[in-house]
């Protein structure tokens, strides 16, 4: 670390916070001026400190009017070579997570598991981009046992660099589908970008977690340390679901044990989330979890944030998963719905972003399969879904959350099981007080 980069790193070792929005600001917290499409944080950095913050970390010279200010070349560049050389205090595991769907519920899960033997640092929420994962990795705690580190990425070679801070030990790609192809371009990028996790893990001859079920999963990870979940009977750790009328039930066991089986009562809504509980028991059982602390864990955690989450208001029965969405998970959500044994049906869904040139094919694919599937109504919010809306007798389209509210004002739903759905940006949780 150079000079400014000890003094920022000395205040952080000291117990001040990190801070990067002006308005948020906490007693003696350090300030970095993050840049964004629409912002620079530079220009907020005198109101960090009148706010609170003991300094700011900026890359604008002309910001810089007393010792408070501490210049660097790059702020982000700064943030994440100090989060490395944190890291590197660490000798303990760490487990980097990726994947299209469900990074951040088998993250949850892993951490409830595996804080059953030890003391678990995570990623808090979905901080898991080039800056959310350093901050993570300095708010790891000396007495931190072992790490659980959720990666996202949107354009090719990402991951590789996220992995070159975190240095994960250990490594699970959750599935490999399609999601942010506006930066990717297609699937075949996708693939390889997820792929980095793995060819990190090769290189410093760390193990990886594989589920067996997934064959492109495991072709990519043929030949190397590798550790495996699912449902076939070969796989090291194996497990059937036994009941997904409304909340999952799993039953396990391991290869080498394979009569002495376990069954798990989950608290998670959706056959789409057996491939997330089977990683948890996998990994937990492989840093020595008791299997019946792994189920205690598994039963004891309920999902938060909008993510797969059953919900009964005095009106309706809702299956809430409106945190984020692709064509993959949009699609494994609607499956899941149809199995459901629910009464009166009916889907809201909307717009999935970031997904470029691909979007009104990847909408209309949707549309059309959800129309299949027979519900009472299918609600579509957002423009691209909008865009692509046939004129069905069950179909009713809004261009953004605002509308659909008005509409349900008028006309408020009733006696129904609803299905919601949409990416984060569509803001489709603010509907659920009026359900």
């Amino acid at each position: 670390m150079n000079k400014n980069e000890q003094i920022i790193y000395n205040e952080l070792s000291a117990g001040s916070e990190i801070c990067t929005d002006s308005r948020k600001t906490i007693a003696s917290s350090v300030f970095f001026a993050l840049k964004g499409d629409n912002f620079d944080g530079n220009d907020f950095a005198h109101n960090a400190l009148k706010n609170g913050c003991k300094i700011a970390v900026v890359d604008n010279p002309k910001i810089k009017t007393d010792e408070r200010f501490i210049l660097v070349e790059d702020v982000v560049n700064t943030l994440q070579n100090i989060a490395l050389q944190h890291r590197n205090k660490f000798n303990i595991p760490f487990i980097g997570i990726t994947g299209t769907n469900g990074k951040t519920t088998t993250k949850e899960l892993l951490c409830s598991v595996l804080s059953k033997k030890t003391i678990t640092h995570s990623t808090t929420g979905n901080l898991n981009n080039h800056i959310g994962v350093p901050i993570t990795l300095l708010s790891l705690k000396k007495d931190a046992k072992i790490a659980v580190i959720e990666m996202g990425a949107n354009h090719i070679g990402e991951i590789n660099d996220l992995c070159n801070i975190v240095k994960p030990t250990h490594g699970i790609i959750t599935n490999i589908g399609k999601a942010h192809l506006e930066g990717f371009g297609n699937i075949k990028n996708i693939i390889k970008a997820k792929s980095e996790l793995y060819n990190y893990i090769e290189k410093n001859k760390g193990k990886l977690f594989v589920n067996y079920d997934n064959d492109t999963l495991m072709k990519l990870s043929e030949n190397l340390p590798r550790i495996t979940y699912g449902k076939s009977q070969n796989a090291d750790y194996t497990g059937k679901i036994i009941e997904n009328s409304t909340f999952l039930r799993v039953v396990f066991s391991e290869k080498k044990y394979i009569r002495q089986k376990y069954t798990i009562n989950t608290n998670l809504v959706g056959s789409y989330n057996f491939e997330n509980v089977m990683s948890a028991i996998c990994i937990g059982s492989y840093f020595g979890v008791e299997k019946e602390d792994i189920r205690k864990a598994l039963e004891e955690y309920f999902p938060t944030n909008n993510r797969s989450q059953f919900i009964k208001t005095s009106r309706n029965t809702i299956l809430m998963d409106a945190y984020n969405a692709n064509p993959t998970s949009m699609k494994l959500a609607i499956e899941n719905f149809t199995s459901a044994k629910l009464e009166n049906k009916v889907a809201i869904l909307g717009d999935m972003l970031e997904l470029g040139e691909n979007a009104k094919k990847e909408h209309s694919e949707i549309l059309n399969f959800a129309i299949k599937q027979g519900y009472e109504k299918n609600f579509l919010v957002g423009k691209e879904f909008s865009e692509v809306a046939n004129k069905h007798k069950n179909v009713i389209s809004f261009p953004n959350t605002p509308e659909i509210i008005k509409w349900l004002k008028r006309k408020p739903l009733s006696d129904s099981s609803i299905l919601i759905k949409a990416s984060r940006g569509i803001g489709l949780e603010k509907i659920l007080q009026y359900l």
